[in-house]
């Protein structure tokens, strides 16, 4: 579901507004800001604090809804993604990365073994992206959804198409081999879910023996000329230099747990993503749409 944190009112709220909203004195107010326990933005020297951000720092600061004693590592898991881990490295957030694609990541943020996942796994009823009850995260009691951007997905191609290869149809014309990607990988659940909607069926297909584990890999394997076409997105495909034919658009999402949302890993990625040079490097990578970047899709 999409949740509206903030019901009716300003996006930001002024430090007298948030003092009101929380029942605290202003003096207070201005205590967990300068102890950094609280979000806020500055606007020309003026505090500002973002409605949406401050609901779930309110949720997670619930009796009852404590975390285990075991802290959670600072790893972002699930799918690759050119943006984001750009501006992992760039934000200097301090998260590993251990990118195996988005079903390694929905099991990896259930074993509390990685802080956040990358996920954009397209639902084949309802064409529906990341929803918890279908990714197995609906008994998460603190799951929440954060959008990453829309991201372009399309068919990568040997430089200058030399097959002519303009449709998904096209994939199952004898000699065509297909990069593919590992089993519960996002690309590779949309892969099929394009497929049955073409009318395609996955055994006339001719897929390459083995699995590409990631995006680049993906990409690589187009290069090299060890497959003739895969299914990503346009970014990888402009970084090997790839024809591309774009197919569809998806929701790429960052899945964490409440608490994680205000870690200084987590803070300091979305705060960079705010600068004007990620929004620079995002329209120099191709392919993505940012417009919704931090937007909270859904909070339990």
């Amino acid at each position: 579901m999409t949740t509206d944190l903030s019901g009716a009112g300003p996006a930001y709220l002024t430090t007298a507004e948030v003092a009101e909203y929380l029942r605290l004195k202003p003096r207070k107010v201005y205590d967990l800001v300068r102890q950094g326990q609280i979000p806020c933005t500055r606007a020309t020297g003026k505090l500002l604090f973002p409605r949406q951000s401050i609901d779930l720092w309110l949720m997670s600061h619930l009796e009852g809804d404590q975390p285990g004693s075991r802290p959670v590592p600072a790893v972002l898991a699930g799918s690759q993604d050119p943006l984001l881990e750009w501006a992992v490295r760039e934000s200097g957030a301090g998260l590993a990365t251990l990118c195996h694609g988005s079903g390694d990541g929905v099991r990896r943020l259930l074993a509390g073994e990685a802080m956040v996942a990358g996920l954009h796994l397209v639902d084949e009823v309802s064409g529906r992206y990341n929803r918890p009850e279908a990714l197995g995260l609906a008994g998460l009691r603190d799951l929440v959804m954060v959008r990453w951007a829309t991201r372009r997905q399309g068919l990568l191609l040997a430089p200058d198409n030399p097959l002519g290869i303009m449709r998904l149809t096209d994939l199952a014309r004898p000699g065509v081999r297909l990069a593919h990607r590992q089993a519960g990988a996002g690309a590779q659940r949309l892969l099929g879910w394009l497929l049955r909607r073409a009318g395609v069926a996955a055994e006339r297909l001719a897929v390459t023996a083995h699995p590409s584990l990631s995006e680049d890999d993906l990409a690589l394997a187009i290069r090299q000329g060890e497959a003739d076409a895969g299914l990503g997105v346009e970014a990888a495909a402009r970084r090997q230099g790839l024809a591309f034919v774009a197919l569809h658009d998806e929701a790429f999402d960052l899945a964490l747990r409440r608490r994680s949302y205000f870690e200084p890993p987590l803070q300091r990625l979305l705060a960079f993503a705010r600068e004007p040079r990620f929004r620079e490097r995002a329209e120099a990578l191709g392919g993505y749409d940012v417009g919704e970047l931090g937007r909270v899709t859904y909070n339990a």
